[in-house]
């Protein structure tokens, strides 16, 4: 995987991880808090309407209750509103009013309904007739025993609750436990007497009961438990006139502030996700700083002329490739720099040996030891001929290679150039007791080239193969078109090259005989130097040998357009 995809990979699943937490985050906190909040809100309503139902039995009024509706205020933290549903609706607390603030708008939920009156619990196995009469006790009890307490209320007196067998509520002042008030702030109030008539009315109210149920007063113990909710709901509907009217609750307000969501969760997911972010970074970097700063190492110590330096390259994406680039770039360093120091000494090893013979000559002949005879001074002309012959080749190889080599284009015959060419050879090719022939198409070939530089290029082969040929044997040049293209070959039937040293006959001074004789002639450079006209006019050239057999180089140049062959 290339390094921008494995960044962007990295990229998105960081950004997917930390949207994903985020959502995650946010959907559990949300649920979770309208969960604890749903049951704190039950919690609230549960304590509100228990307490408030507790002070309705406890003290038989509403009156005093303000204080009570305060602190569940406080406690809960919530806005309670308190209204009666005997008649017009009047508001018995209010906890904005109690605090001092101003009332705001109800929440819009439906109110809470709060009824202090207790539930009668009757015993099973119950006759009808016991039934009826434990209910009409109960009535007359909790009738009485409201009023007494609600006194006690008003009056400032501590109010003590009880429950009898039956669940109905028992009042006492204070610590009292019989009958009457006792205490001086409630000696006032008095336990009242339940009259004939109200028994004669519960008694009809009773009968009522039996007669809808289809039951007889004198039936056994086992329907006693088929009147009990009748006479549970006659108990409720004659309390309650005694007992304190049914209250409407609200809880909130309508500008109450949302819930806001807890903070810790959040900061530390958010902590995480930046951590998790900061770590990725950091692994990026590394990844992308540990080859650079191997480079910037390597390219450090290639400038101070470390050219052996290599950085180490694993993977394929850019960063590697431009590690593999930086590598090439010091290996063709290393080799150049390679090359010259084997130029400087294959140009060294060129002119030490004919200038040492030089110098020689020419102090013999200063101190008359050799006569300077006319075979001698032609000997001594040929030789500095040679050398000028390697300066003036060298110079040209070094234009070629810079690129500074001027060319003079022009369309040139190729055939006629290949005569021109066996003309200027012949000499030296009968001196050498070989053949040199040359072989063109009728039809003229032409190519686009300096004519001056490719007849220098041919002439190296052509000097080459001539000096690599036993007398009798033979250099052949051809010429041929072959689609767009003109192929030119210089064929001798000499020694050969060997296939190891094939790679190395363009090398500068290569010469197939080690020895470096004058008999193999030529100054080494005459192949390098073919090979760069011929690149510089964009072909190619190449070399087939077989040893005893002999060599045959093939140049290959495009021809024009206008030359090449319609299909």
């Amino acid at each position: 995987m290339s390094f921008r995809l494995r960044a962007l990979a990295l990229v998105m699943l960081l950004v997917v991880a930390a949207t994903a937490a985020t959502a995650w985050l946010t959907l559990r906190q949300a649920s979770r808090q309208a969960s604890e909040t749903a049951a704190a809100d039950r919690a609230d309503i549960n304590r509100v309407t228990s307490e408030l139902r507790r002070y309705g039995l406890r003290h038989g009024t509403w009156d005093g209750v303000a204080p009570a509706v305060r602190e569940l205020a406080a406690d809960t933290g919530q806005r309670i509103r308190v209204t009666t549903t005997a008649g017009s609706e009047a508001v018995l607390a209010d906890s904005d009013v109690l605090m001092g603030r101003e009332p705001r708008r109800a929440g819009p939920g439906a109110p809470l309904l709060v009824d202090p009156r207790p539930e009668l619990r009757l015993p099973a196995g119950l006759a009808p007739v016991a039934a009826f009469k434990t209910t009409a006790v109960e009535i007359a009890r909790y009738r009485s025993g409201t009023a007494y307490a609600a006194c006690l209320t008003r009056s400032g007196t501590e109010v003590t609750v009880g429950r009898d067998e039956h669940g109905v509520p028992t009042y006492a002042a204070g610590h009292e436990t019989g009958g009457g008030g006792t205490t001086a702030s409630g000696g006032s109030c008095r336990r009242a007497k339940t009259s004939s008539a109200q028994y004669a009315r519960y008694d009809e109210a009773a009968k009522t009961c039996l007669s809808d149920t289809d039951m007889d007063t004198d039936a056994g113990a086992d329907a006693g438990a088929g009147i009990t909710p009748c006479l549970q709901r006659v108990f409720a509907e004659q309390v309650r006139d005694a007992a304190p009217p049914p209250l409407q609750v609200r809880l909130g307000a309508l500008d109450d502030p949302p819930s806001a969501l807890a903070a810790a969760p959040a900061v530390t997911v958010a902590v995480a996700v930046a951590a998790a972010a900061i770590l990725g970074a950091l692994l990026l970097s590394r990844t992308v700083l540990r080859p650079v700063s191997a480079l910037t190492e390597a390219s450090r110590g290639l400038g101070e002329g470390d050219l052996a330096r290599r950085v180490p390259v694993t993977g394929r994406d850019e960063i590697a490739e431009l590690g593999r680039s930086f590598n090439r770039m010091a290996e063709s360093l290393q080799a150049s720099e390679e090359q010259q120091r084997r130029l400087v000494g294959d140009v060294a090893h060129e002119l030490r040996t004919p200038l040492a013979n030089l110098r020689g000559y020419l102090e013999a002949l200063r101190d008359g030891v050799v006569e300077p005879d006319p075979e001698l001074l032609d000997s001594l002309h040929e030789e500095v001929l040679l050398q000028q012959r390697i300066v003036d080749d060298l110079q040209d190889l070094a234009l070629a290679e810079a690129g500074a080599l001027t060319y003079h284009r022009d369309h040139t015959d190729l055939g006629e150039l290949l005569e021109t060419c066996r003309t200027a050879h012949r000499a030296q090719a009968e001196r050498a007791g070989v053949t040199l022939t040359a072989t063109v198409p009728a039809a003229p070939v032409y190519a686009r080239a300096d004519a001056d530089r490719l007849r220098q290029a041919v002439g190296n082969l052509v000097s080459n193969a001539v000096r690599a040929t036993a007398p009798g044997g033979g250099v052949r040049l051809t010429l041929e078109r072959r689609g767009a293209e003109a192929v030119v070959r210089v064929s001798d039937t000499g020694h050969g090259i060997p296939a190891e040293q094939l790679p190395h006959v363009f090398e500068r001074f290569w010469r197939a005989d080690a020895a470096r004789g004058r008999a193999t002639g030529g100054s080494g450079l005459g192949l390098s130097i073919t090979r760069q006209i011929v690149k510089d006019h964009q072909g190619t050239v190449g070399v087939e040998s077989e040893v005893g057999v002999g060599t045959t180089f093939t140049m290959v140049l495009p021809l024009p357009s206008a030359d090449a062959p319609e299909d």
